[in-house]
């Protein structure tokens, strides 16, 4: 169907100039090809590339080969009245030191124009964490009925706390990176990057049950493929879940557990590390589990740790408690 003229128009205007929009396809092209980005992060960074164009057109920049530092540190001192958070703004730099790089390894260009560009300083935020109680409230939330749809729910709550994926690595699942016989997913996570993540035995017993008695129940000849988590139901077409389906799934079960937290699938990616910290796991099996490229994005969870430490010593030591009259 075409789009409508208007619609049209906006994705014209939308888009970098013609004399910048080349070099722009051109890296997004390289990330999607040889460095296996999401296409998630191909379309941020296509977005922050073409506002960047936009406005080093607007003010004479003939094109990326001739951009200059100081031109697109202007753009990015623009953007200080639009609150965006320091994370958004350092994935714009981001975007515009993997684009100056491309053009120098493709020679388009001889320097680097973002040599002298400085990221904002990103605080880091301490991840929300719900309790082994809350989880379970969960989990069992979603095992009434029998049915084939509760039997899915049940494996998906199962295998995101068993395993602590990422939402996008769950729905993108495929039957044969599920080894049953062994416990072990192969995953294949940012940058196509693969690992192997066991599975606890609650989780596998729940992907048996849900192979054998679910599963048939959502296929479609000629649409079911590969896919472990199918969509079922009135408006199920046999393919697999999408990512918005998983995140209003955990949320649902999360209202029927009663939980007033903010439930969100990344909440139980947290709670899997940092429960298994709590339990003793050590802190490098933890980054490969959750497949970090560096020990410090796991660390994070050290801090959840000692909050909770502290915490018990305040409630629990004697000498933390009040005289008795």
């Amino acid at each position: 169907m075409a789009r409508p003229k208007k619609d049209q128009a906006k994705l014209t205007d939308s888009r970098a100039p013609a004399a910048f929009a080349g070099d722009i396809d051109g890296f997004i092209q390289f990330l999607q090809l040889e460095r296996g980005h999401s296409p998630h992060t191909q379309a941020a960074y296509q977005d922050d590339l073409d506002a960047c164009a936009r406005f080093l057109a607007a003010r004479g920049a003939r094109d990326w080969r001739t951009a200059q530092g100081g031109e697109v540190a202007a753009w990015l001192h623009s953007l200080a009245d639009e609150n965006y958070s320091g994370a958004s703004m350092a994935r714009k730099l981001a975007a515009l030191r993997g684009l100056a790089k491309h053009l120098v390894r493709e020679q388009l260009r001889a320097d680097d124009f973002t040599a002298l560009l400085s990221a904002p300083k990103l605080s880091r935020k301490i991840p929300g964490t719900l309790t082994e109680a809350e989880t379970a409230g969960i989990i069992e939330a979603a095992g009434g009925g029998g049915g084939a749809q509760a039997l899915r729910d049940r494996a998906i709550l199962e295998l995101f706390y068993a395993s602590g994926l990422r939402v996008s690595e769950l729905a993108g699942l495929e039957l044969q990176q599920v080894d049953l016989r062994h416990g072990f997913l192969r995953v294949f996570g940012k940058g196509a990057k693969e690992r192997i993540v066991p599975v606890g035995r609650r989780a596998l017993d729940a992907l048996k049950i849900y192979l054998e008695a679910g599963r048939p129940h959502f296929e479609k000849s000629g649409r079911t493929g590969s896919e472990l988590f199918l969509s079922g139901g009135p408006r199920g077409d046999g393919r697999a879940l999408s990512r918005k389906t998983l995140w209003v799934l955990v949320k649902k079960y999360a209202r029927r557990a009663g939980i007033e937290k903010n439930v969100k699938p990344h909440l139980l990616r947290h709670s899997f590390a940092t429960h298994l910290l709590g339990g003793g796991a050590d802190l490098r099996a933890i980054q490969e589990m959750l497949g970090h490229a560096n020990l410090a994005t796991t660390q994070i969870y050290t801090t959840v740790e000692e909050k909770r430490l502290i915490a018990r010593h305040a409630r629990f030591h004697p000498r933390n408690k009040d005289k008795e009259a």
